[in-house]
């Protein structure tokens, strides 16, 4: 008879994010690039003094991507002028500010302004991995007794404990309802799942 019982178990566990991670940009047109650079450069600065005004750290600013393009005619023979492009990143520490953070983006770039990314993250996950993994072995406990009482034996000691990666390296997330109190996005709830495989010795 075997020595021992291996089981699996599944924990869960749940929270708001507290961290609003924004792309925003600026596309400027005009006849030559030096316009097109010099439009874009000015109202990219516009959008970071706006971040700076409504709280973010400048640690939480960078430029991303930057450039400049011509705009042809239809045929695309001729070139009638240049489009010229910005991309800051902005991390919101405080999920409350990002409604009034874009609109003063708005005011900002006008209608040269992007935004193409808004991700709702844990500036600290690792508090709701151990309360996922708490659950998960408390689950394989429940079920390594249950057996343990299914075939009259008793729990010893544990002999291995594995965590089971799924679905890559990043735990998984699954959006829930909730929203920011200026109800300028939808922040749900992170939920992170994680299974471990459990080996006791049994009696």
């Amino acid at each position: 008879m075997s020595s021992h019982i291996e089981v699996s178990g599944t924990g869960q566990a749940s929270a708001v994010p507290d961290v609003v991670r924004l792309r925003v940009g600026v596309r400027c047109e005009a006849d030559d690039v030096s316009s097109a650079l010099t439009d874009a450069a000015g109202r990219t600065a516009a959008l970071a003094q706006a971040a700076r005004d409504h709280g973010v750290e400048p640690s939480d600013l960078r430029t991303t991507d930057t450039g400049v393009q011509p705009r042809h005619d239809r045929e695309g023979t001729t070139v009638l002028g240049y489009n010229a492009y910005q991309t800051l990143s902005v991390t919101v520490r405080d999920p409350a500010r990002a409604g009034s953070l874009v609109s003063a983006f708005a005011g900002a770039a006008g209608d040269a302004l992007t935004v193409d990314h808004l991700g709702l993250e844990l500036a600290d996950p690792r508090p709701l991995l151990a309360s996922a993994r708490d659950a998960a072995f408390a689950d394989a406990r429940s079920k390594a007794e249950q057996y343990a009482a299914l075939a009259g034996r008793e729990l010893g000691k544990v002999l291995a404990v594995t965590d089971v990666v799924q679905g890559g390296p990043q735990p998984r997330m699954a959006l829930m309802a909730a929203r920011t109190t200026d109800g300028f996005v939808e922040l749900g709830e992170n939920t992170v799942t994680t299974t471990v495989v459990v080996r006791w010795d049994w009696k």
